[in-house]
């Protein structure tokens, strides 16, 4: 698998560059990663095995390497097919971002070129780069959602000075409330995923696999935790962080709501920021939302602001740009009637499901 870059679009008089598969994480995949100031936390090459080991996709890592070893570029690229949801690649699905991660445009466009050879190879409909800027703006482009980020300040009391005079009372309700918080990792996963479950069931959405979980929290175990929230010792709220650079996430985050009253989501997100300024991040990512629906609201709450997303489409001329949001009409009846099962048949049923929903 290999591309030649005419010597004179690198602007250089004797280099060129080769598009390699990358199936080892040794080959220099995480120190490209490490090094490049647009990189995020899932351009790591852990995330290859976390996802083949979860749902058995197949990967295809590229790299751009010129003649000199020195690496241009990289694309991950997810395989994912099944007959209710399509053919399609994905930079990268079941996260926020993706995408190309490249030094020049050179580099990018062998990168594309050869996304769109693979995608042809494997009959896929469509590859879908998961892009925070914009990088080709000739390719189709949806910019449907938005990441929430909370620049933060240097000391927890300034953060909380900072915020409006509600929210530290919800805050103070939580905590007045008899909750308690906890930090961990693998032993709270089962914690984690009982709370979890629940709300996605709630929410008339598929749930991951707790497998899924466990191998990303085992993939990362120097960079990802498990929040908690406890009511009489029984969890109410949790949450997944997982941080890079210095940037603090939280991707996945749940509460049971029949427990909304006692605002256990305002101790769990209070206790993740303080952590976060605690450890000298500079930003605090409370995860992709719709502009302005309910979890868009809440995250505005805290003073995080809009970041937009920029999710482009590599296809053929007859191409249309997919939707595979529970939005899309096509998907409502399915959303309304997985609010209605019991939690255990979800729980079945929801893994086998979702491994196919980007």
């Amino acid at each position: 698998m290999r591309r030649r870059c005419p010597e004179s679009t690198l602007g250089s008089s004797d280099r060129s560059v080769r598009i390699t598969a990358v199936e080892s994480g040794q080959s220099g995949w995480d120190e490209f990663v490490q090094s490049h100031p647009g990189a995020s936390s899932y351009h790591r090459f852990g995330w290859k095995e976390a996802f083949a080991r979860s749902f058995g996709h197949p990967c295809h890592y590229l790299a751009a390497v010129d003649d000199s070893g020195h690496w241009q570029g990289i694309l991950p690229l997810v395989h994912m097919h099944s007959r209710m949801f399509g053919n399609f690649l994905v930079s990268l699905p079941f996260v926020n971002y993706g995408g190309l991660l490249c030094r020049s445009e050179a580099a990018a466009a062998l990168l594309l070129e050869e996304a769109q050879s693979v995608r042809r190879s494997r009959g896929a409909a469509y590859v879908e780069l998961r892009h925070v800027t914009a990088r080709h703006g000739n390719l189709p482009t949806r910019s449907h959602k938005v990441s929430m980020v909370l620049p933060l300040a240097q000391s927890d009391g300034e953060q909380w000075k900072a915020f409006d005079p509600k929210l530290r009372n919800q805050i103070r309700k939580a905590q007045k409330s008899g909750l308690q918080f906890r930090r961990g990792h693998l032993e709270l996963l089962d914690a984690f995923y009982d709370v979890f479950t629940r709300n996605m069931r709630d929410l008339g959405t598929p749930v991951y696999g707790k497998s899924f979980f466990r191998h990303i929290l085992e993939a990362f175990p120097e960079t990802t935790a498990i929040l908690l929230v406890t009511h009489e010792r029984r969890p109410i709220a949790a949450g997944i962080a997982s941080w890079f650079k210095q940037q603090f996430e939280v991707p996945w985050a749940s509460s049971i709501k029949a427990f909304k009253p006692l605002c256990p989501n305002h101790m769990l997100y209070w206790e993740a920021i303080r952590f976060a300024i605690e450890r000298g991040f500079s930003k605090f990512d409370f995860g992709r939302s719709t502009p302005n629906e309910g979890t868009y609201n809440f995250k505005k709450h805290w003073g995080a602001l809009p970041v937009a997303l920029n999710w482009q489409y590599l296809m053929d001329d007859r191409g249309r740009i997919p939707d595979l949001s529970p939005a899309n009409p096509r998907y409502r009846i399915a959303v309304r009637a997985w609010q209605y099962l019991p939690l255990a048949i979800t729980k079945v049923l929801g893994p086998r499901i979702v491994r196919n929903i980007p």
